[in-house]
């Protein structure tokens, strides 16, 4: 399971006027907790995207960006209140590595966030042309605010060995290699107006420290959160907003690059535990790898039958 927990830079003021932008944005879907979306990955594969490569999804941003706008759109339409970059897997150095400049490196992370706020825009054309919430084919068009969270993969991910759930770097991998590795890419994310940055599978502090050292040194003012992997579902504490937003449960298989079959839950037995999460204190609730529009729709429709909380002040 993963948890994240939203943070900011540590300047005082900063960090007031961005936890008063996420609460409010919490606050304003009038539900139990906000929606995030869920797998890019399956998704893309379901609409015909080949993803045998070290880049992943970030290959699409190269092959074929129309769908990855259409999985942010199908999220959207499922009760999505976030969608989350196509950048978790896309740094400078995985682009160098097939070929391209360093410029064009950049050029792609900016296209990630660039597709996704294409997919916001054309979600809320569709919610102007249809005059009902609810169109009875299970698409729900709503207008309603909407973030795009700049994804940003921890260095196992970038190495396509499982490293990111392990956190097993190695010696020679120190704060100062994490920083530089992270560095260029967190900016170029953060140039491209996203509404916040999504620091996701985080495997170990020294990591969670390079980000927000960068954040701070970079005067970065967009919220982020980070999102680690809790071991026990009780190691990752906060009194800011926590978001939570597991994978299926399927098994990952590092050497054979691919999920291990019936090792998930169904998508009944996911959603079963969305209320003890918002029970506990989760602000925003989703899916992660292998979790699909429906598994989102479910969380959407579960969400919408709780009453709003009182976040802390």
């Amino acid at each position: 399971m993963g948890l994240s927990i939203e943070t900011t830079s540590s300047s005082s003021s900063s960090s007031q006027s961005q936890w008063d932008l996420m609460r409010e944005f919490v606050e304003s879907e009038g539900r139990a907790a906000a929606v995030v979306d869920g797998g890019l990955a399956t998704e893309l594969e379901r609409h015909g995207a080949d993803l045998n490569d070290p880049l992943w999804s970030a290959k699409c941003l190269l092959s074929s960006p129309h769908l990855i706008r259409q999985v942010h759109l199908d999220y959207l339409e499922a009760g999505a209140d976030v969608i989350i970059t196509a950048s978790y897997q896309a740094t400078i150095q995985g682009f160098q590595a097939k070929g391209f400049s360093r410029e064009e490196g950049e050029n792609l992370l900016r296209r990630s966030v660039e597709i996704a706020i294409e997919a916001r825009d054309n979600y809320y054309n569709r919610c102007a042309e249809c005059s009902s919430n609810d169109t009875g084919v299970g698409r729900i068009l709503q207008r309603r605010p909407i973030l795009v969270a700049a994804s940003v993969g921890s260095y196992g991910a970038y190495l396509a060995d499982g490293s990111e759930y392990s956190g097993d770097y190695g010696d020679a991998i120190t704060l100062e290699t994490l920083k530089d590795f992270h560095l260029r890419r967190v900016q170029v994310l953060a140039e491209s107006s996203p509404d916040l940055i999504a620091f996701e599978t985080i495997p170990n502090k020294l990591e969670a420290q390079a980000y927000a050292e960068i954040l701070e040194e970079e005067d970065i003012k967009i919220p982020a959160w980070f999102c680690f992997n809790s071991k026990n579902g009780v190691n990752v504490v906060s009194k800011k907003p926590i978001v939570i937003y597991p994978n299926s449960g399927e098994r990952y298989d590092a050497e054979q690059k691919q999920w291990v079959q019936n090792t998930g839950v169904s998508d009944e037995d996911f959603v079963s535990y969305v209320n003890r999460w918002c029970e506990i204190g989760a602000s925003l609730v989703g899916g992660c790898c292998r979790t699909t529009p429906n598994t989102i729709k479910a969380i959407y429709r579960t969400l919408s039958n709780r009453s709003a909380p009182a976040l802390p002040p």
